[in-house]
């Protein structure tokens, strides 16, 4: 296949030919680029006998564009616009300062870590689109695996092979019960203690997680737990329990929203706080993660941040 003319055409002799155009004048344009004079003319005679076309009409006082010259310059002007944009928008593309970032998350309570963490990286990285998607583990994990997220943080730590992860950070977990509920006025709880009593679990979100938390910490007990799931929003779940309807358990964030007719109280015998995790592709090499990966090790590093809860750093389950 025989090449095109214009692959074959160096990039100097269109910058030197807008230069001149510019100026009119092939003197003040090598000397606006640098270079000698007779440089210039040789390599714009050199293009137009490639193009089989006069672009300027020389004169003692300078030059003037043809009007086969003006066409052309018109439409070079716009290209090498463009490949001058592609150039710079490459580069900051790899530092991290240009382009979008895919981000799974499991709920964004206002105050909670991940919305600090997520507005601090917008503020620091304007340049890029940050799309926020909500969901289940699973479903965010699918995502992740057929590349249509970048990142997804999850509750827990989870094993996942085909995956890089990360802890993140870590905040208590609460039990949640209606006012009038006989243990609302403890300054604690145990699961012994909820024994008897019915928690309700969302479908989405953490819901699947939060299901089998309680069943494991109910292994061995008599009788097994009472579980009900509901395909309702956290704001929904809340004012269920607020209502009677039973009980539930959240990370420590939950407590962060306006709430009547509730009360959160932690777990005397929970082992240790929630963890939540950052996860990744391992072929994802995006400067965008990178440095938001950086930005949560950073925040989760200061003992002095304003997202310390006692016992963990706060977000929500």
């Amino acid at each position: 296949m025989p090449t095109s003319l214009g692959s074959r055409i160096p990039l100097a002799s269109l910058i030197q030919t807008l230069a001149v155009a510019e100026y009119l004048n092939f003197r003040h344009a090598a000397k606006a680029l640098g270079v000698a004079q007779s440089s210039v003319s040789a390599r714009v005679r050199a293009l137009e006998e490639d193009l089989g076309i006069l672009l300027f009409e020389r004169h003692a006082r300078g030059v003037r564009l043809t009007e086969a010259g003006r066409h052309f310059v018109e439409r070079v002007t716009v290209g090498v616009d463009q490949l001058d944009h592609a150039v710079k928008t490459a580069g900051m593309t790899a530092v991290g300062e240009c382009g979008r970032l895919r981000i799974g998350i499991h709920a964004l309570i206002p105050g909670s870590f991940l919305s600090e963490l997520i507005g601090r990286y917008r503020e620091a990285h304007p340049g890029i689109e940050v799309e926020i998607t909500e969901g289940t583990v699973r479903d965010a994990v699918m995502q992740l695996r057929a590349d249509t997220l970048d990142v997804v943080f999850v509750a827990g730590t989870p094993e996942l092979p085909d995956c890089h992860s990360r802890r993140i950070w870590t905040e208590p977990l609460l039990a949640v019960l209606p006012e009038q509920h006989p243990l609302s006025a403890r300054s604690a709880v145990t699961w012994a203690d909820l024994a008897g009593d019915t928690f309700l679990v969302r479908h989405g979100g953490t819901g699947p997680q939060v299901h089998s938390h309680i069943v494991l910490r109910h292994a061995g007990r008599s009788p097994a737990p009472s579980i009900l799931r509901f395909d309702v929003g956290r704001g929904a779940l809340l004012s269920m329990v607020g209502q009677g309807f039973g009980i539930t358990i959240v990370g420590a964030a939950t407590a962060l929203l306006p709430t009547t007719g509730i009360v959160f109280l932690p777990f005397a015998d929970e082992p240790e706080p929630v963890a939540f995790t950052a996860v990744w592709s391992p072929f994802n090499r995006s400067a965008a993660l990178q440095n938001l990966l950086d930005l949560a090790g950073k925040m989760n590093r200061d003992s002095d941040s304003p997202n310390r809860l006692r016992g963990g750093t706060r977000t929500e389950l």
